[in-house]
């Protein structure tokens, strides 16, 4: 099995500044293809001698940025992660594992996903067994080609403020659901109807199948475009939104228009450098910071209406 797997993301060059945001989340060691000055350096006489054919023939209207992940950790949480974030930002890259095919990281980053307690709620792979200690609930995963294991900062940080936050009985409402884990969790913990929404028909799928296969039936899950097809049946006691912070802010003046009074608005899948541009954002519209957490350079965020 190789050390690494390099995860590489290709689009046109415009959108190499977002490709680089989004693949830092991954790794702060990036690697950039950018062959789109190299008519200019031939031109100049720069190095025109030394590039090596396949250089010269390459493609210079496209960009591509690779991370590498070590085998320990899961290539296809980090694949699905940054796919998710593709997707929400409407930005059409592709992704990929580079070398592996899908159906290779789908069954051996297996063996390194075990259960793991966040609070209250253990994450259980949907392929172990589990005996919960007094006061635990588990909550069954498979992610399949969407993101959530709970292997990855921002779940547990999210997961960590829902169990604080949430009001028993109260409507969740979960943007960007991926595998549906923030919302089954929410479920499991006592709330009294959670929707699920994810602009990708795969996480909708995939978190269905997790919801059904927790028992729990007062999840709803559905495609959206953010906020665009969520149900309006009623305000949400809890909000929670484990994005990406561009998409956040794109977001924050609308989504108070589904808070409940007196309601929470969690958001995360923040790197640490930006965390207080979106508090100091929703600040401005009138919310106040409950509590910030932080683990290993991300940030999630409690967010309260004044």
């Amino acid at each position: 099995m190789n050390e690494w797997t390099e995860i590489k993301a290709t689009g046109r060059r415009e959108l190499l500044d977002t490709m680089c945001a989004v693949m830092s989340m991954i790794d702060a060691q990036i690697q950039i293809e950018d062959y789109g000055d190299l008519d200019e350096l031939m031109l100049d006489g720069v190095y025109g001698d030394l590039i090596d054919e396949s250089v010269k023939n390459a493609d210079r209207e496209h960009a591509s940025v690779s991370v590498y992940v070590p085998r320990e950790r899961s290539a296809g949480e980090a694949l699905s992660f940054v796919r998710e974030r593709f997707s929400a930002l409407g930005a059409d890259v592709t992704v990929g594992a580079v070398g592996v095919s899908e159906e290779d990281w789908a069954e051996t980053w297996k063996q390194y996903y075990h259960p793991i307690k966040v609070g209250r709620a253990v994450i259980v792979p949907a392929w172990e067994n589990y005996d919960p200690e007094p006061g635990e609930i588990t909550v069954t995963m498979d992610p399949g080609m969407a993101f959530g294991t709970g292997t990855h900062e921002t779940t547990r940080l999210v997961i960590g403020l829902i169990d604080k936050y949430l009001k028993r009985g109260g409507r969740v409402l979960d943007l960007g659901c991926g595998s549906g884990i923030l919302s089954i969790c929410a479920s499991k913990l006592g709330a009294g109807s959670c929707f699920a929404y994810d602009i990708d028909p795969t996480a909708v799928r995939i978190a269905g199948e997790n919801a059904r296969a927790n028992g729990t039936d007062n999840v709803v899950c559905g495609v959206s475009d953010l906020l665009a097809s969520v149900d309006k049946g009623g305000a949400y006691d809890l909000i929670v939104a484990n994005i990406v912070a561009d998409i956040i802010l794109r977001m924050a003046g609308e989504v108070g228009d589904f808070l409940a009074p007196g309601g929470t608005l969690i958001v995360s899948g923040i790197i640490d450098e930006r965390a207080h541009e979106v508090t100091d954002a929703f600040s401005a519209l009138g919310y106040s910071v409950a509590e910030k957490v932080h683990e290993n350079g991300w940030c999630a965020a409690a967010l309260a209406r004044r």
